[in-house]
């Protein structure tokens, strides 16, 4: 037979105050502010296929950084040379490493950087699109298809704000690409580079991000921001006001929501028959953390058994932890028990 124990675990997480109830309004076409587990605090239009312009350099980063050496040395051939757009302006001959042409991809948005990087890692930039879209499979990024690493207008070529998001987070997985997107400057041979992401002076605790515009797709941001250890990507397509709306965004969503280890303190004593202890104590089987409400009450209800016979083996599973909110079960993991619990000798 298994008792139920529950305890109340409120997560008013600051001074009760009075909180903004609506999102605020913004500009873009379409839009999604994520959290890392996943979880969607604000969507508008977020599966809506639009043209991403240089927002596409993600991906190229990513698939170039996956398969190549940042050091490896690379010769600008003349057909890499001359891009349409941003660019480093590289000529035949030129010789770069490829951390030093992901400098001038991301921070300058250099086209021409792009066609060279996704030559020299799979031979033509046809190829190399074909690596992004296994990629972005993979991602299960499932409304985008590349047809170029530069983000230049195609009509196949196109994405939504909820993939766009998800790519960010498996680039901010990539140490490397994280570090380079975060640069405020950086540099190329002799030339120095500026990040065109205003946001890393502008918004508090941002980690980084990419920007892009062409004048179909319009104004593209996608950029991360971390504070007090909860993450959220903010992704806008085709927004006039995309750094404003990006903060308001960015400060909405921490106001109401915070990332917390909801197991924390969570332990529960089991009675031991038989043992040389008379309880033991049974603890989640691994830390949890959940994106919850800012001023979310949560239950923490445990169902274990009433009593246990020795011996006992730390790690054994004891029962079930379910984490619930307004009577919903928001999660559920096994609890094991913490320590051994040997059998009581004989005098």
């Amino acid at each position: 037979m298994k008792k139920t124990v529950c305890l109340l675990l409120a997560l008013l997480l600051s001074a009760p105050g009075v909180y903004t109830q609506e999102p605020p309004t913004i500009s873009a076409a379409s839009a999604v502010v994520m959290a890392e587990d996943g979880t969607v605090v604000y969507e508008h239009a977020a599966d809506e296929k639009r043209l991403i312009a240089s927002t596409t350099k993600l991906m190229t980063a990513l698939v170039v950084l996956e398969n190549t050496d940042m050091e490896a040395e690379v010769e600008i051939l003349p057909d890499w040379c001359g891009a349409e757009g941003s660019s480093m302006e590289l000529h035949q001959g030129d010789r770069y490493r490829v951390r030093e042409l992901l400098t001038g991809l991301l921070l300058a948005s250099a086209n021409d950087a792009a066609v060279a990087l996704a030559c020299f890692t799979a031979g033509s930039a046809e190829a190399f699109a074909v690596l992004m879209n296994e990629r972005a499979t993979a991602l299960g990024m499932t409304n985008t298809h590349y047809v170029n690493p530069h983000g230049l207008d195609e009509a196949e070529h196109f994405s939504t704000a909820r993939d766009l998001a998800v790519l960010m987070f498996a680039c901010m997985q990539n140490e490397a690409l994280a570090s380079l997107l975060s640069q405020r400057e950086g540099a190329a041979g002799e030339q120095r580079f500026e990040n065109h992401n205003k946001l890393l002076w502008r918004c508090p605790g941002c980690l980084g991000g990419k920007t892009g515009y062409t004048r179909a797709a319009g104004r593209c941001l996608v950029s991360c921001v971390e504070r007090e250890g909860t993450r959220f990507v903010c992704v806008t397509l085709s927004d006039s006001d995309d750094w404003r709306d990006h903060e308001a965004l960015y400060d909405w969503a921490f106001e109401h929501y915070v990332n917390r280890n909801v197991t924390e303190n969570a332990a529960f004593s089991v009675p031991v028959l038989s043992g040389e202890k008379e309880s033991v104590r049974a603890v989640p089987a691994e830390e949890l953390k959940l994106l919850v409400p800012r001023d979310a009450e949560l239950t923490l209800s445990a169902e274990l058994p009433w009593f246990v016979f020795a011996p006992i083996r730390a790690g054994e599973v004891a029962g079930k932890l379910r984490i619930l909110c307004g009577g919903q079960v928001l999660a559920e993991l096994p609890l094991v028990y913490e320590e051994d619990a040997a059998l009581k000798t004989s005098a």
